[in-house]
């Protein structure tokens, strides 16, 4: 792989996930800064606390791609898992530091998943399947993205058995365990939000 290619893809990639679409959604279409209620994530689930549902699907879409498009791209014209585990990295860099936020942003997540199933689209659901077990159980958002991408790892390993690929899962666990590490310490202090509709279920007689 040419280096100046490589370096390319690579800031491409980051620029791409960069864009904050939880802002962009809130401000062009519904007047509001998701930053400013909630929790002040970007992301999509406090994009249902404070767009709704159809914001929220709209966000958490748009978030995914970010992740998708620079590997499945990168496999399709270069065929290399290795700049294809690089971009993906690069990808959610760009939405956890964006560089429009004076580089904050979101956890992650959303992007990280999307990059994992252009990876290895059966490690995808083997992630999404342990962020509902985690979610379903607790109610906590939180406790599935961590799970789901702890999961990862070894679902991309288990697939595929490349180096490159597994490395990306690993990268992209550690980023998003610091990215929930007040989400942890509100767990812990018992103080973590819970998903609204999970709640209301468990409230019910």
């Amino acid at each position: 792989m040419n280096p100046g290619i490589a370096a390319a893809c690579s800031i491409c990639s980051f620029l791409l996930g960069s864009i904050p679409w939880g802002v962009v959604i809130g401000r062009l279409f519904y007047r509001r800064d998701i930053r400013q209620s909630g929790s002040g994530n970007i992301g999509a689930m406090n994009a249902l606390r404070s767009l709704g549902k159809t914001g929220a699907i709209a966000v958490l879409l748009l978030d995914a791609a970010k992740g998708v498009v620079p590997p499945a791209l990168v496999f399709a014209f270069f065929h290399s898992a290795q700049l294809a585990a690089i971009v993906a990295a690069c990808a959610v860099l760009g939405h956890c530091f964006s560089p429009w936020l004076r580089f904050r942003g979101g956890k992650g997540v959303a992007t990280s998943f999307g990059a994992i199933f252009a990876l290895c689209w059966p490690a995808g659901l083997v992630a999404v399947a342990a962020w509902l077990a985690g979610a379903l159980s607790t109610t906590f958002s939180s406790v599935g993205s961590m799970l789901g991408s702890i999961a990862a790892p070894f679902a991309l390993w288990f697939f595929t058995r490349n180096w490159w690929l597994t490395g990306y899962g690993v990268f992209s666990a550690l980023l998003i365990l610091y990215t929930h590490r007040e989400n942890i310490a509100r767990i812990r202090a018992g103080r973590e939000s819970g998903i609204a509709f999970l709640r209301r279920r468990d409230a019910a007689p």
